[in-house]
């Protein structure tokens, strides 16, 4: 290669956080060579988020990751009892219960996202920092600090203060909510004192809120006898952005919410351990998600307050999918208008995430308005049908992309019901671990094995039996969304066109 030789690739990722990580497993499960470049030279473990919350656990599942990730053996499992601005939703004993979560440091997401992502033939470039790129009719050319780099397409997944996403023009509008500081720091917190400090049922990882008229107290266990204390307090006089945080600022700031000293202590251990201050919250989101060649996903895109635990499960969802539709215009199948079906899916669902992260930032305020709030909230969260819809939401279960069907499916994540296939049962789960389009023919109708046959190259078609069978047949898109459901041959081939392409 020559001095003035640039490098090539499918696509180049900028950024080796979770999305970024997911993103490039993705393209390569398609058959795309991503290039993920990261200005960390390591990846260094931050406390940063303690979970996955909702629609993304089934994601996780879909790829075979879940078990690895949450170490449970049985498939996933809705939870009972989640906050909802410090309100409990009490879901336990519905067949239908959408809200699925598990704990995990972010930290360790990203070490088996990566593990898999580079087993399945991502690069990943470590300690090469974005400078800046050009785009033209045929592909991007990032500026490195390692040299350049020329691809088809750039994504950023460079987190909030992405440099892609300022460098493209992208718009970032929102609000700040100043009024506000958060503190938190691990703690050890005998377990009788952490019972006392909340008035509210447990959520996976024996996450508890409490609101007072001074504030609001979080608690999650980390560890055994290791808990992660939140304190929030609006209107408290402002603390420089630079001035270091303590554990004993932390302890006094628990002790202003709550009205009394708790007695907690600095965990020991390595760690890493969390003792922060976050001077309220952003609340943006990008005005598109595409420029061009140039994309976003993840916190590049949208950021929002962290209660109900939404990031992760919003930015891992962009990622799932795009990645399909990135891929399908790199290797040269894609209807016209795909790629931009990423925008137009997934920043209604960024908007969604942002209404319901502020909705519960106000319900946490103080004041004897909001205890009025609280106190009618409460009693509509107590119908089940108010719950489920409030539970769909947080789960982004509610999410039903813009299609041409009419059927109650089309649109939605795949349910998931009982299969059986060459005589062994079987979930649609498991079907979906290559990361390819389904047609799952629950009659294996010889007319669509007709249709079908002309997209093979690209479209598993998946013949199965269920005796809960929700239609005929299942045109379910690799992540996980239902393209089309029925039974006539004619519009499953309409469906085929619109989604995959021409067939061969």
């Amino acid at each position: 290669m020559t001095a003035s030789a640039v490098e090539t690739a499918d696509v180049v990722i900028v950024g080796a956080g979770p999305v970024g990580l997911m993103l490039a497993g993705e393209l390569c499960l398609a058959g795309v060579r991503p290039v993920v470049v990261e200005r960390s030279p390591r990846r260094v473990p931050v406390p940063q988020a303690g979970g996955l919350v909702g629609q993304v656990v089934r994601l996780m599942d879909h790829r075979g990751l879940y078990e690895g990730l949450s170490g449970d053996a049985a498939p996933p499992r809705p939870v009972d009892v989640f906050p909802y601005g410090a309100m409990p939703l009490l879901l336990g004993g519905w067949a239908d219960n959408p809200l699925y979560a598990f704990t995990i440091q972010q930290w360790e997401l990203e070490a088996h996202l990566e593990a898999w992502a580079v087993g399945l033939g991502a690069e990943l470039r470590r300690g090469q920092e974005l400078l800046g790129f050009e785009q033209d009719a045929d592909g991007v050319t990032a500026r490195l600090t390692g040299g350049s780099l020329r691809a088809r397409y750039l994504v950023g997944c460079d987190g909030g203060h992405s440099r892609v996403r300022k460098l493209a023009g992208i718009g970032f509008p929102g609000v700040s909510a100043r009024r506000m500081v958060v503190r938190a720091a691990d703690a050890v917190l005998p377990e009788s004192e952490r019972r006392a400090l909340t008035d509210e049922p447990a959520s996976p990882g024996g996450l508890t809120y409490r609101r007072t008229d001074h504030g609001v107290f979080a608690s999650v266990s980390i560890e055994a006898g290791v808990h992660r204390v939140t304190a929030v307090e609006w209107d408290r006089p402002e603390v420089a952005d630079g001035e270091p945080v303590t554990f004993d600022e932390v302890r006094a700031a628990v002790a202003r919410v709550l009205g009394r000293d708790v007695p907690m202590g600095e965990p020991g251990g390595p760690g890493p351990h969390v003792l922060r201050r976050l001077p309220g919250f952003n609340t943006r989101l990008a005005d598109r998600y595409r420029v061009g060649r140039v994309l976003i996903a993840g916190d590049a895109a949208h950021v929002h307050s962290s209660i109900g635990g939404p990031g992760l499960n919003a930015g891992l969802q962009d990622a799932v999918n795009l990645g399909w539709k990135l891929a399908a215009e790199v290797r040269g199948w894609a209807p016209a208008g795909l790629l931009d079906t990423y925008q137009e899916e997934r920043r209604p669902a960024g908007e969604r995430v942002v209404v319901s992260s502020q909705a519960q930032l106000a319900l946490l305020a103080p004041g004897s308005e909001v205890t009025a709030l609280r106190e009618v909230f409460g009693e509509l969260l107590a119908d089940p049908a108010n719950a489920r819809r409030i539970a769909a939401m947080m789960a982004g279960a509610d999410v039903r992309h813009p299609s041409a069907g009419d059927d109650e499916l089309t649109g939605r994540w795949v349910p998931d019901f009982p299969l059986t296939r060459a005589g062994r049962p079987v979930r649609p789960a498991e079907l979906a671990r290559t990361g390819r389009p389904l047609l799952v023919d629950l009659t294996g109708a010889p007319e669509r094995a007709g249709v079908a046959a002309g997209w093979a190259d690209r479209v598993d078609l998946v013949v199965a039996t269920s005796d809960a069978a929700p239609a005929d047949a299942l045109l379910v898109r690799p992540d996980g969304y239902v393209a089309w459901a029925g039974a006539d041959a004619a519009s499953l081939a309409d469906a085929l066109r619109t989604w995959f392409g021409e067939p061969r």
